[in-house]
């Protein structure tokens, strides 16, 4: 396979820098959720129930707040958003090994809230770096760091944790935030194309005007695709924990992980690959027939490589419809919408497929995440189907010239 694709995108003035910025940025993401229920169960003595709440807490803050950080960036730029998140960040993450739990849950939705939007940020920076015609090999590539990530980070959580403290890696959660929100204040990537930032300010769109039916249908395809991702990896839990080989998930999950990072690999680097509806369906499809092989552990493992390959092409063609959508001065919000629709799906995806197995068996597991996707799916369609409108664009008005990180909005 050609990777000629990949490094033509990574010759491209301060694409490397980025790159690598945004996935040392991602990492202390990856590591929070195992971190903090580690310490919840560990240090605070609490049940896995009582860690679940606190991770709701922190992905609902995410969820909900994502959009109106996106807006943030729009209206006043990037160094002040990551200089706002990187301070509430790395304060939560240090402080979080001292607080009690009753504390900790009522702290952890703000700081969800204004967690650093890693991968919002990464999405907008590529889209400013990388000429359209190039983009989608870079897209590709961010998630493939982002499968990257989270190999690592996870690992290195429970790691630090068992071995040194679940102090130990809260604090270094928190500092690596710090740390990287700094760099990325002083780099202070670009968020906006050359032409964009020529453009004189203008009067922000209305949320009716670009928010359409495709951009709306793309936003469920994603829900449902976190959906699918989310539901598969709670039943692989659930079937190689009824077959005894619960101690071989780290396996089954590496090799899902692989899997999509070939994907990626695969959807970056052929001349054309699928749009988002269809690499969606195929991700529903192909879950489908897993629910026919539970065991052994290593053929389960098989079984799930065809559906993840179609994982990170299908997060990549998301992100590609997004930038394409929405007008460039609403981009970070619409980035936000994005990060909110995967978190949703996400918090959809774990209750009810946990539903479903909780009243049958774990295969059905997967059939229920197949389904559900295909459902997503199928609305999804139904929007696309209805005519597309122009994307509106900034109209120019009498004002002083923009902010120095990126073209100044208002409303």
């Amino acid at each position: 396979m050609p990777l000629k694709p990949y490094l033509e995108v990574l010759r491209l003035p301060g694409m490397r820098t980025s790159t690598l910025l945004m996935a040392l940025a991602r990492l202390p993401m990856t590591a929070m959720g195992i971190t903090l229920t580690l310490h919840v169960v560990s240090e605070l003595g609490r049940g896995y129930g009582a860690a679940g709440l606190v991770g709701t807490a922190t992905t609902a803050g995410t969820a909900l707040a994502a959009p109106l950080v996106g807006r943030m960036i729009d209206r006043h730029g990037l160094r002040p958003v990551v200089a706002v998140c990187g301070l509430v960040s790395t304060a939560f993450w240090v402080c979080v090994p001292y607080l009690p739990y009753p504390v900790l849950v009522v702290a952890a939705l703000p700081a969800g809230a204004l967690v650093l939007p890693a991968g919002s940020i990464a999405r907008q920076v590529i889209t400013a770096l990388v000429p359209p015609a190039r983009r989608r090999t870079a897209y590709s590539l961010d998630t493939i760091s982002l499968e990257t990530t989270f190999m690592i980070g996870p690992a290195l959580g429970i790691a630090v944790s068992t071995q040194l403290s679940s102090t130990v890696a809260l604090t270094g959660i928190g500092l690596t935030f710090g740390l990287c929100s700094a760099v990325l204040y002083a780099v202070n990537p670009p968020i906006r194309t050359q032409e964009e930032t020529s453009v004189p300010r203008g009067a922000r769109p209305r949320i009716h005007t670009w928010l359409s039916a495709h951009l709306v249908a793309t936003l469920l395809i994603a829900m449902g695709a976190l959906f699918v991702l989310i539901g598969t990896e709670l039943a692989a839990l659930a079937a190689l924990r009824e077959s005894g080989d619960v101690g071989w998930t780290g396996a089954v999950i590496a090799v899902m992980c692989v899997a999509s990072l070939v994907g990626g690999l695969i959807h970056g680097a052929v001349p054309r690959s699928l749009s988002q509806l269809p690499l969606m369906v195929l991700l529903a499809v192909l879950v489908l027939p897993v629910a026919l092989v539970a065991e052994p552990w290593w053929l389960l493992a098989l079984v799930l490589v065809p559906m993840n390959m179609a994982c990170a092409p299908t997060l990549a063609a998301t992100t590609e419809a997004v930038s394409r959508l929405a007008p460039a001065s609403v981009r970070g919000e619409a980035m936000g919408l994005q990060d909110s629709a995967s978190r949703i799906g996400m918090a959809l995806g774990a209750p009810v497929i946990g539903f479903v197995m909780d009243n049958s068996q774990p295969g059905w597991g997967f059939v229920a995440a197949g389904l559900g996707g295909l459902l997503f799916a199928v609305v999804g369609f139904l929007l696309l189907r209805r005519p597309a409108r122009p994307t509106p664009t900034d109209r120019p008005v009498e004002a002083g010239p923009g902010s120095p990180d990126s073209v100044a909005t208002t409303r």
